[in-house]
C-alpha cells in the first residue's frame, strides 16, 4: 500500500522506507518553535534535563507574540525568561519587538519553513505550514523541550482524509470560508488525529494566503495536520522567501485514505461560525440580525497583506458603525509596513478603525481587545470557545476579512456583497 504526503515526510525523517497509519516513530526535526506563553514552560523542562545547549541554534525559533508588547508584569516576566534563554543559547531565530510578528505568519515570511520539512511548535496552530507542503503540528511544552534538546520527536503516524477540491471560489469567498465550510461539514472532531490532505484541480484557484488560512485551522477539526501539494504557486513563494531547496513529496496513487470528501469551491458562500464552536457554521444568507460590538481583523489566520487589502477595499469610503470598535492587526512588521506604504492605514483610520502593532493579543483574550460580559465580536481569528476573547458571557463569531469589514460598517453581521461603493 502506498503512502500519503504526510506519511512520506514522516518516513523520510524517521529514516524508514515506509510507514503506516498507527505506527510509532522517532523522527528528526527541521524546526522547533515556541512563543512567550509556551516557551517558558519548555525552558524550565529543558533546564531539568541538564542540557547545556540546544541541539541546533539555527533550528529553534522563539517568537514573543501573544502578550507583546508586554501587557503586565507577568507577561513581562514570561518574555524575559524567553529572551534570556535565547541570548544564552545564541538562538539565531529569536525575534524581538521591532522584528517580531504573529509566529505562524512570521516563520514562512522569514523563510524558516520549506517544502518537505518536519516542524513542531508549542502552539496548536503550528499546522499552518502544511500550506508549504511541510508536515507541521502543535505539541506540548515538554515535547518542545525534548525537541530543543535532542532534535527529535516521536509521532504516531496519522491516517488521512482526502479533500478533493474542484471549482473556483466566488467573489468575497476566501480560505476562511472554505475551512469554516469544511469544519461545519465534519465537526470539530471530524478529523481527530488525522491528516487533512488537500488535492484536486481546485487547489490551483487558492492563493498561498488562502492555503495558510485553511491549514492553520486544520486543528479546529481535530486534525494532526493539514497539508497541500507543492505546485507552481508554492514553488514561487518558496523561491521568494526560503533559501532551502524544496523537498517535494507526492502522495502515491494507491495511498490509503479513511475517506474522500468532495468540495466544490464554487458552491461555497461567505460563512460565519457562531458561538461557541468553529463547527457551528451558517452561510451569510442564513445569519439573520446579529448586532455586534467589536470587529478584529488580524491573527495568524487572517492577518496577511491580502486579508488587509480585502478589508480596506470594503471599508474604503465608509465609516465604522458608531457603536463598534474595529481593530486591525497586521500579522508581521513587514506586512504592517507594506499596508502603510499602500495607503491601507489611511483607509482604516478614515473609516474609524485603529491599527495595532503585530500581536496575538485579542485572539486569546490576552489584550488589545478583550470583551466584556454580553459583548459580541466578529473576528477573523480561529477559535470562538466560551470566554476565548474575554468574559465567559461574551460571544465570538468567526468570519473572513470581507465579512468582518462589512460587519464593522453596518454594526451587524453583514454580507460584503451588500456594501455599496
Amino acid at each position: 500500500m502506498g503512502m500519503t504526503m504526510t506519511q512520506k515526510i514522516l518516513a523520510a525523517h524517521a529514516g524508514l522506507p515506509s510507514v503506516r497509519a498507527g505506527q510509532l516513530i522517532m523522527a528528526d526535526l527541521d524546526l522547533v518553535l515556541g512563543n512567550d506563553i509556551t516557551a517558558p514552560v519548555a525552558i524550565g523542562e529543558f533546564d531539568k534535563f541538564g542540557c547545556e545547549k540546544v541541539f541546533d541554534r539555527d533550528k529553534v525559533a522563539l517568537v514573543p507574540d501573544h502578550f507583546t508588547p508586554n501587557k503586565d508584569i507577568k507577561a513581562a516576566e514570561q518574555c524575559k525568561c524567553m529572551r534570556s534563554f535565547a541570548h544564552s543559547q545564541e538562538i539565531t531565530n529569536y525575534f524581538e519587538i521591532g522584528q517580531m510578528g504573529v509566529e505562524h505568519a512570521l516563520l514562512p515570511e522569514k523563510g524558516l519553513v520549506g517544502a518537505g520539512d518536519l516542524v513542531i511548535g508549542a502552539d496548536s496552530h503550528t499546522c499552518t505550514y502544511g500550506a508549504l507542503g511541510a508536515f507541521s503540528t502543535g505539541v506540548g511544552s515538554t515535547d518542545m523541550a525534548c525537541g530543543m534538546a535532542t532534535g527529535k520527536a516521536w509521532f504516531k503516524v496519522p491516517s488521512a482524509i482526502r479533500f478533493h477540491l474542484t471549482g473556483k471560489p466566488g467573489r468575497h469567498v476566501g480560505g476562511k470560508d472554505v475551512i469554516l465550510h469544511i469544519i461545519g461539514m465534519i465537526g470539530v472532531d471530524g478529523a481527530l488525529y488525522q491528516s487533512m490532505e488537500f488535492e484536486g484541480p481546485g487547489v490551483a484557484s487558492l492563493s498561498m494566503d488562502d492555503r495558510f488560512t485553511i491549514a492553520n485551522m486544520a486543528i479546529e477539526a481535530g486534525a494532526k495536520n493539514g497539508i497541500f501539494p507543492v505546485d507552481s504557486q508554492t514553488l514561487a513563494y518558496l523561491k521568494e522567501h526560503c533559501p532551502k531547496e524544496p523537498k517535494v513529496y507526492e502522495a502515491d496513487s494507491d495511498a490509503e485514505y479513511d475517506r474522500t470528501i468532495e468540495i466544490d469551491l464554487g458552491s461555497i458562500r461567505p460563512t460565519v461560525a457562531f458561538p461557541h464552536l468553529p463547527e457551528n457554521t451558517k452561510v451569510i444568507d442564513d445569519v439573520g440580525e446579529v448586532k455586534i460590538d467589536q470587529v478584529v481583523i488580524g491573527s495568524c489566520t487572517n492577518g496577511r497583506i491580502s486579508d488587509l487589502r480585502v478589508a480596506a477595499d470594503i471599508l474604503k469610503g465608509h465609516s465604522v458603525a458608531p457603536w463598534v470598535r474595529c481593530i486591525v492587526i497586521p500579522a508581521t512588521q513587514k506586512i504592517w509596513k507594506q499596508a502603510m506604504d499602500e495607503g491601507l492605514f489611511t483607509i482604516f483610520i478614515d473609516a474609524g478603525a485603529i491599527v495595532s502593532t503585530p500581536t496575538c493579543g485579542p485572539c486569546l483574550g490576552g489584550h488589545m481587545g478583550i470583551l466584556g460580559a454580553g459583548e459580541r465580536a466578529v473576528s477573523t481569528t480561529n477559535r470562538n470557545f466560551v470566554g476565548r476573547m474575554g468574559h465567559v458571557e461574551s460571544e465570538v463569531y468567526l468570519a473572513s476579512p470581507a465579512v468582518a469589514a462589512a460587519s464593522a460598517i453596518t454594526g451587524y453581521i453583514a454580507d460584503p456583497e451588500k456594501i455599496g461603493k
